[in-house]
């Protein structure tokens, strides 16, 4: 019976239909949606208009228009890459400065861990000499003796 009672309250609500908030909303936003499609079909047939009547124009005038389009894309896309490449070196050398600022008070630290690391290599390889030295002179003493 517990298990009756939610499905037939959900059943009861879903009958009682959409709130006040649901209906002000579709009230509200069918004018506007619907104004916001009729303006895009406006927008569209002006479009398909202005194209054919410019088509022709730009047929007789495309020996002029091709090149000065052509001339000033390749301008504009000159500015845009110097201007990137300027931004790109400024950044680059805001992050060198920033690095070699930071850097002054780490480079004492790396320099000592550094040098610990090779004196730990140089005495491991003191080490592995010095063993492979008594290797070879027991092996020599054993050649030796017999």
């Amino acid at each position: 019976m517990g298990d009756r009672q939610p499905h037939q309250q959900r059943l009861h609500q879903s009958q009682k239909g959409p709130s006040a908030s649901q209906i002000l909303a579709i009230v509200t936003l069918l004018p506007v949606g619907g104004s916001l499609v009729c303006l895009a079909g406006i927008t569209l047939v002006g479009t398909l208009i202005g194209l054919a009547v410019a088509t022709p124009v730009f047929l007789l005038f495309s020996p002029v228009l091709v090149p000065a389009t052509l001339t000033l894309a390749l301008a504009v896309a000159g500015f845009l890459t110097s201007g990137a490449f300027g931004i790109t070196g400024l950044s680059s050398f805001s992050w060198i400065l920033n690095y070699f600022r930071q850097g002054k008070s780490m480079v004492p630290e790396s320099m000592e861990a550094a040098k610990r690391r090779m004196a730990d290599a140089a005495a491991h390889l003191g080490q592995k000499t010095k063993d492979a030295g008594q290797t070879i002179q027991s092996k020599a003493q054993e050649g030796t003796k017999t």
